[in-house]
């Protein structure tokens, strides 16, 4: 087989994932085979839910490996779960459901039938329970992976945070140099692997201005030492800059990739200037993650109305 399968777990039963995954392949093609981990009944009656005409192909999984794979039509390996109605509130009814579909997911990576991973939104609160901030911890968890780092990813421009789902008040404590220089060596490296290219990155500070009126500043004690740290060593990185002026168009357009201190730095400018065109990747895992860039938006199930590009994007992306 040419292209390996794109391995897909939608994740949390009750968010939009079905929907907009039904709304790309009724209008897309794509040369790589298509893998579902997932209930056979919950997909079956979200099909009949949105009207869909799509085939099934059941596979048989087992310690061998797959057969029968076919480029045609959706490939299924079903996981037994099923809910009374096609749309339940989230709760942690579904977390062993879930668990079951990212087992064989991995089980299939470990064994290289393929080398790509979707997953759908996962609630953090029910799922993960405070025992990892967010997906991409749980992952390298699982992989025993020590450099995970999360990249939100548009051709024209990628952002990353050092600190990941932290609440604000644990972010300071978090912003260490071989933190930062982690980081900017997972990234360099991802972009020199999938790009065959180094990144010109910058990097912000942590403080407004890059100021403190505190008698400690961590831009001055923690950035510059790591940026100068990351420039001897032939990264092309910059910074620190202020946050609020980095994003500006003619500032932008100078790097591949910007890298901020917590979460919504970073995150909030990216989805205002791309809003769904845009995807999660995971670097530094055996694998290539990549998850559509948005919640399971329960509020809007079944209303047939979520936007399916950052999804489309996501498989794109892995179409190689």
């Amino acid at each position: 087989m040419k292209f390996k399968p794109i391995i897909i777990v939608p994740g949390e039963p009750n968010s939009v994932f079905f929907e907009i995954f039904l709304k790309i392949i009724r209008k897309n093609k794509f040369n790589s085979p298509l893998i579902l981990i997932t209930s056979k009944i919950l997909l079956e009656k979200q099909i009949k839910f949105f009207k869909s005409n799509i085939k099934i192909n059941e596979l048989e999984y087992s310690k061998k490996g797959l057969a029968e794979i076919s480029l045609s039509t959706i490939n299924l390996i079903n996981i037994p779960y099923n809910q009374n109605k096609v749309f339940e509130k989230i709760s942690s009814k579904s977390n062993q459901y879930i668990e079951s579909c990212f087992k064989i997911a991995l089980d299939i990576l470990y064994k290289k039938k393929s080398n790509k991973l979707i997953n759908g939104p996962i609630s953090k609160k029910f799922f993960l329970k405070k025992k990892f901030v967010g997906i991409t911890e749980y992952l390298a968890n699982k992989t025993k992976s020590k450099h995970e780092t999360m990249i939100i990813y548009n051709k024209l421009l990628s952002v990353s945070p050092i600190t990941t789902h932290l609440p604000l008040k644990n972010v300071v404590k978090n912003i260490k140099k071989n933190e930062v220089i982690k980081k900017i060596k997972t990234i360099s490296s991802f972009w020199t692997t999938m790009f065959k290219k180094k990144p010109s990155i910058a990097i912000t500070g942590l403080n407004p201005h890059c100021e403190s009126i505190d008698y400690y500043n961590e831009d001055e004690k923690i950035l510059k030492p790591s940026i100068k740290f990351l420039k001897k060593n032939k990264y092309k990185v910059h910074g620190p800059f202020p946050a609020d002026t980095i994003f500006l168009k003619d500032n932008r357009k100078k790097f591949d990739v910007i890298v901020g201190m917590y979460h919504d730095q970073v995150l909030a400018p990216a989805k205002t200037i791309f809003e769904y065109d845009a995807i999660n990747i995971t670097a530094g895992l055996p694998f290539i993650r990549v998850s559509p860039d948005h919640g399971p938006n329960e509020r809007m199930l079944g209303s047939n109305k979520s936007n399916p590009l950052s999804l489309l994007r996501s498989l794109q992306f892995l179409d190689f």
